[in-house]
């Protein structure tokens, strides 16, 4: 494999850095001009103390160890189960090293708890869940160190999806950009990260379930379990559920227009039982919006915070997102990138959500956008010959050709294809780095149950 950037890919960097370096600049213009952004916290309106402790080493050693392993192809001779179990630990480390930054406090600072949520139209699962997090007697060390642990499983749940579309090799390549990605520093220690393994687990079951090798109660049961987590997802945010068009789009590409019914009646199984129960979704969304519209529209200009956030997004997700769009419409990953896209909107426009919360908010659907920077040709390796033509029959051919039958998702080898270089997720951990470490308010969110709703 080389290891040489591309001409494409120096050219995606620059770009990347170009827009960043803007966008930048037009932030430090609307905070020092006076515009009325309704806030003043992080990342880019607070104010940062550069320092260097005991916890601030465990985060760069984490990304040395994940580059060095990458770049020495030692990924490419693991067993796909070792894989997820080095992403999964790997991205753990990761998480809790962005959060140690602060200090040892770091894993429990964020855990503030308000009882003021009435009004707002809060959805109830953060509420429910850290509720009865607190009843349960645990202290704030270990509530923290749970939620980021169970939230980190959003690394191996991606990585299963992206295999399952986009292929093998795909998939180990895209380790180092989900395991040391910057937006981890809004999902450590936070409810945030829950959020994003919902997510990312209701399209990975629709990705299994969609499958032309499976069909008949398996088929169902599998897009029916992932409607069911979707819905799951919608009562702890309005946005995430954005991310079932990934699924709809999964369901159309593989021509299995019969599985958006199961899926569908998944996912209400959970909001009418929440109805039933006393919460109205649809109510507690418009309530939101009024709440919105009464505390923070009149004190924020929606033209810069469209901006802000537009630069939040595209330095969260790194270059890896410029691949992204350009590949958008040839990739086998598109259906990811379009739901992710499409559940950042409301964020963007800044609608539902409170300002010091929007980076998280966007955090939660980050971990599937980039899927989408896999190109035709990543699944089939250096060289490959060609797809068969319609009707030959021919051997099975990973998850896109099984007994002559093609998956119309899985992109077909092309000759000669020489596989994508990482080079730019190697260069630019350095400049991830150095936003992480120095900022001491740039920590994960906070959890208070008074925050509006997304």
């Amino acid at each position: 494999m080389t290891t040489q950037p591309t001409r494409i890919e120096r050219r995606e960097l620059v770009t990347w850095l170009t827009l960043a370096g803007v966008g930048l600049t037009l932030t430090w213009l609307a905070v020092h001009g006076g515009a009325h952004l309704g806030t003043a916290s992080a990342p880019f309106l607070g104010h940062y103390r550069f320092h260097l402790g005991p916890g601030t080493l465990l985060a760069p050693a984490v990304a040395v160890a994940v580059l060095l392993a990458s770049a020495r192809g030692l990924l490419d001779g693991l067993r796909w189960g070792h894989v997820l179990g080095f992403g999964y630990v790997a991205g753990l480390a990761w998480a809790v090293g962005l959060a140690l930054v602060d200090g040892p406090g770091g894993l429990t600072r964020a855990l503030t708890f308000s009882d003021d949520s009435t009004g707002v139209g809060h959805p109830p699962g953060p509420l429910l869940l850290l509720g009865w997090l607190r009843e349960a007697g645990l202290p704030d060390l270990v509530i923290g160190t749970l939620l980021t642990a169970v939230g980190l499983l959003t690394v191996p749940v991606v990585l299963v999806a992206v295999r399952g579309s986009c292929g093998d090799a795909a998939a180990r390549a895209f380790v180092p950009v989900l395991v040391l990605a910057p937006y981890a520093i809004w999902t450590a220690v936070s409810l945030d990260g829950i959020v994003a393994l919902l997510g990312a687990t209701g399209v990975m079951l629709g990705e299994r379930g969609s499958k032309h090798v499976r069909t008949g109660w398996k088929a169902a049961g599998l897009t029916l379990s992932a409607g069911l987590v979707l819905g799951v997802a919608a009562l702890f945010s309005y946005s995430v559920p954005w991310l079932g068009l990934s699924v709809v789009c999964l369901y159309f590409a593989r021509r299995r227009p019969l599985l958006h019914l199961a899926s569908g009646l998944g996912a209400l199984i959970p909001v009418l039982l929440a109805t039933w129960a006393g919460f109205n979704w649809f109510d507690g969304l418009l309530t939101a919006q009024a709440d919105f519209a009464a505390r923070i529209e009149p004190h924020r200009s929606a033209l810069w915070w469209s901006g802000i956030s537009l630069v939040a997004l595209l330095i969260a997700a790194g270059p890896a997102l410029m691949a992204s769009v350009r590949k958008l419409r040839n990739t086998p990953g598109w259906p990811f990138l379009v739901g992710a896209l499409v559940a950042i909107h409301p964020v963007l426009r800044a609608r539902r959500v409170r300002a010091r919360r929007g980076g998280a908010r966007v955090a939660a659907v980050l971990p599937v956008a980039p899927g989408g920077r896999h190109g035709p040709g990543t699944p089939g390796g250096a060289t490959c010959t060609p797809p068969t033509t319609p009707g030959h029959r021919r051997g099975s051919h990973g998850d896109g050709d099984r007994g002559g039958r093609r998956d119309p998702l899985v992109s077909q080898p092309r000759p000669q294809v020489r596989q994508k270089s990482a080079f730019i997720r190697y260069q630019m951990k350095a400049l991830f780095l150095l936003v992480a470490l120095g900022p001491e308010k740039v920590g994960p969110a906070t959890l208070r149950a008074a925050t509006p709703a997304r």
